[in-house]
């Protein structure tokens, strides 16, 4: 019996392990190519991508291990050209302001959905849940009509109203606010508290771990946004990094993988800074009921 689950963990081990070797070879071949020279990374992949941007050739030389290391697309990205950053600080211009404003307006949705009870908070609930079960594709051309409507088109304000109220984040702070015991509010308020005494210094506080959560996942939803900038900024100015990695991908590819690592730096350093604040706020938003 022992030798079989040591044999069943093993075989579970061993197929972890390669789906996780699978999963991490792209990133492991952006960072490693990022480093090659160009003259390198054409020799390699000047078959595939032709000058249009379109595929030559069916064959590639995948190469993890650069010839000679150099940081010449770094410079390029850094320095030399300052369109990558622009990008890249239009990318932080709309990810930063829609993660605090979720937090903001999922604080206090969460705190009225948690505090009062009854068939309509029920149903408002449900309305929620609904839209958080819903694609952004299907809700992006009523906002593409609304904002053209009110004058905001190939603005900020057409990507950053919409995605300041996304419903996921209320629905994940709601049930994570529902843990907290009802006997620590009421003695709040016989001690004479009010309510934005007891949202603001008992439980925010107590959603702590629930709250990193939201900004992790929101931020990594944002930072790698598409479709809202592809149909509501025309101006090229103003879109994000995420957009502009396509169309430098069929000049210098090298630039690309350059461009691509530094993109990956903020997401990454967020995650590894709140990992144990986003295991536990899933892991306890999940086991709540109502």
């Amino acid at each position: 019996m022992k030798k079989k689950r040591y044999f069943s963990r093993t075989v579970c081990f061993i197929l972890c392990a390669v789906f996780a070797l699978l999963f991490l070879l792209p990133t492991v071949l952006t960072i490693t190519n990022s480093f090659m020279t160009q003259s390198e990374i054409t020799a390699n992949y000047g078959q595939v991508f032709g000058s249009n941007g379109g595929y030559i050739s069916k064959t590639i030389n995948l190469k993890f291990i650069p010839d000679k290391v150099t940081f010449a697309q770094y410079f390029t990205v850094l320095l030399k050209s300052p369109d990558y950053l622009i990008k890249f600080w239009n990318s932080v211009i709309l990810t930063v302001p829609i993660v605090l404003a979720q937090l903001m307006v999922a604080s206090v949705a969460a705190y009225g959905f948690t505090r009062w009870r009854g068939k309509i908070r029920d149903s408002l609930f449900f309305f929620y849940v609904i839209l958080m079960l819903m694609p952004y594709q299907v809700t992006l051309v009523p906002n593409y009509l609304v904002s053209d409507w009110l004058g905001l088109l190939d603005t900020r304000w057409a990507i950053l109203l919409p995605g300041a109220f996304a419903p996921f984040s209320v629905f994940l702070l709601t049930k994570f606010m529902r843990r907290i015991p009802m006997a620590v509010i009421e003695s709040a308020k016989i001690d004479g508290a009010n309510e934005w005494h007891i949202f603001w210094n008992i439980c925010l506080p107590q959603c702590r771990s629930a709250l990193y959560s939201i900004a992790i996942l929101v931020f990594i939803d944002n930072w790698n946004m598409v479709e809202q900038p592809l149909i509501l900024l025309n101006d090229v100015e103003k879109q994000p990094l995420s957009m502009f990695l396509s169309s430098i991908n069929a000049g210098e590819i090298g630039i690309a993988f350059a461009a691509a690592v530094i993109y990956m730096i903020p997401g990454l350093l967020l995650f590894l800074h709140g990992e144990a604040y986003l295991v536990e706020g899933i892991a306890h938003s999940g086991s709540v009921k109502g």
